[in-house]
This record gives structure tokens, C-alpha cells and sequence, in this order.
């Protein structure tokens, strides 16, 4: 008779588990990464405060992101919390997991075009995670900036191939940053200036720059980029050189900043 071994987690450590049942002082999980490892998460570790009622903070079939907060040699169960988990930390999680599945969705895809070995798929997930935190974190690497970054990884060509393929189906994260330009300029050809001052930025869609006409004598202009450093690095000598030209005429430049976003995956 052999005891089956089941890899645990760590204190602390965030995990996703699943909601199996409910009780009177509390709900049973399995955790979803440890092959179905069981834990129980106090009624006193739901939510901060008396919970009068179990099943409004969780129910059964629910995934759930939770806290390790002990685990008792000897003991089956592991104690678990939510209460302990701020919102920033289930969003990070949830993300983690989204991009893990995605990765591993990759390599079966690359597998059954290649007809890779169940060995070959774990070499090239070792060597991927060789470099990479994730095979999802590699292959966005290659959307960003070209197969190149896969250079020193002993992969063969079919097979650079087919990650090249699936990094053009990622859609990058990215952030916006936006706002409302007012421009006035009252010499006898203002308009001209103006039209003038923002050539060559009108059609630099390709750097992530637009601008558009809202309505005399208002202008709409957004920087898409990987990131808010990156996105305000380009709008600023922007706004600085499109001030320059309508200062040269003695016109008047307002810029008004709305609200930035975050797009795309990330």
C-alpha cells in the first residue's frame, strides 16, 4: 500500500482554490494548482467583522483567490484566508492564471502542429523558462520586439515558427494617455498656423500619436504606448513644439489632460 504525495504551498503564498462545500463555522476548498489539495477557510478568515451569513461572501462551485495562512503538520486540511487578500492581489492572481493558461494553450497548439513528444513539449518549456518567468511572458517578448529575442534558446526553426505565428495573435497591453488641446491664433492665415503646427504628427498613427479635429478651436490628442513613462516620454516634446509654433505667431495654446486608461491584455 502506497500513500499518495501531494506537493503542498507555502505560508503565505496566494493561491486559487475552489469552493467545495459549506458549513457551520466555515467552507471547505480544494486549491485548484496543487492537484486538488484541500483547505478550510474559517468563518472568522471570510471577512473582517461578525459574518452573520457564510454563503454571501462565498459559494459552492466558486473560484476563489486566497491566503495560505497555515499549514499544520500532520493535518490534512490547510488553513486558508480571504479576508487577508486586498483587491490589488486578486486582480494580480486572476492575471497570473489568465496569462498561465494562455501559455500552456500555446505550447499544446505548438505541439500538435509540430507533433511534438509529451518530452519534447517539457525541453522546450524548460528552455523558454530558462529566460522567462512564464512561456506566455516569452512569447509577448517576441510580439514586442521580434523573434531576435529567442536567439540564444536552443529551439529548432519549425518551431521558432510557430511562436513567431502565435505572438501576432497577442494583443500587447498598453496604456492611452490623452487630452484636449485649445489653439487660437488671430494674424490673417491663424488657421494655416495652426494646421501647420500639427503636421507631421496628424498621421503618426504608426507612433501611437493622434490627433483630432474636435471642433474649432478644440483638438483631441492621445499617445498609445507599453507603458505611462513611455507614453508621457513622447507626448511631451509634442505639446512643447506644437506651444512653440503657436507662440510664434502670438496665438494661444491650452492643454487640458484627460483621463489616462490602460488597453489592451495587460
Amino acid at each position: 500500500m502506497t500513500t499518495e504525495v501531494h506537493e503542498l504551498p507555502e505560508e503565505g503564498e496566494i493561491v486559487i482554490a475552489t469552493i467545495d462545500k459549506i458549513g457551520d463555522h466555515g467552507a471547505y476548498a480544494t486549491l485548484d494548482e496543487y492537484n486538488n489539495v484541500q483547505g478550510f477557510l474559517h468563518v472568522s478568515e471570510i471577512a473582517h467583522g461578525w459574518v452573520r451569513n457564510i454563503s454571501k461572501f462565498v459559494k459552492e462551485g466558486e473560484k476563489k483567490v486566497l491566503l495560505v495562512k497555515k499549514i499544520r503538520e500532520g493535518r490534512a486540511e490547510i488553513d486558508l484566508s480571504l479576508k487577508q487578500i486586498s483587491r490589488e492581489q486578486q486582480k494580480r492572481k486572476l492575471l497570473d492564471v489568465k496569462r498561465f493558461e494562455k501559455g500552456k494553450n500555446i505550447i499544446k497548439n505548438i505541439q500538435e502542429k509540430a507533433k511534438l513528444s509529451n518530452s519534447d513539449v517539457e525541453k522546450l518549456e524548460d528552455e523558454i523558462l530558462s529566460k522567462y518567468d512564464s512561456v506566455y511572458g516569452g512569447v509577448v517578448d517576441i510580439a514586442r520586439h521580434g523573434i531576435k529575442v529567442f536567439n540564444d534558446l536552443k529551439l529548432s526553426k519549425k518551431t521558432l515558427d510557430l511562436i513567431k505565428e502565435a505572438s501576432t495573435k497577442i494583443r500587447l497591453p498598453s496604456v492611452e494617455i490623452r487630452g484636449i488641446l485649445e489653439l487660437t491664433d488671430n494674424s490673417s492665415n491663424g488657421v494655416e498656423n495652426i494646421r501647420n503646427s500639427l503636421q507631421g504628427f496628424e498621421n503618426a498613427d504608426q507612433n501611437g500619436v493622434k490627433i483630432l479635429y474636435v471642433g474649432a478651436p478644440k483638438y483631441r490628442i492621445s499617445v498609445t504606448a507599453s507603458d505611462f513613462k513611455s507614453a508621457e516620454k513622447t507626448l511631451k516634446p509634442i505639446l512643447e513644439d506644437i506651444e512653440k509654433n503657436i507662440g510664434k505667431n502670438k496665438g494661444v495654446f491650452k492643454f487640458t489632460r484627460e483621463e489616462s486608461r490602460k488597453t489592451g491584455e495587460g
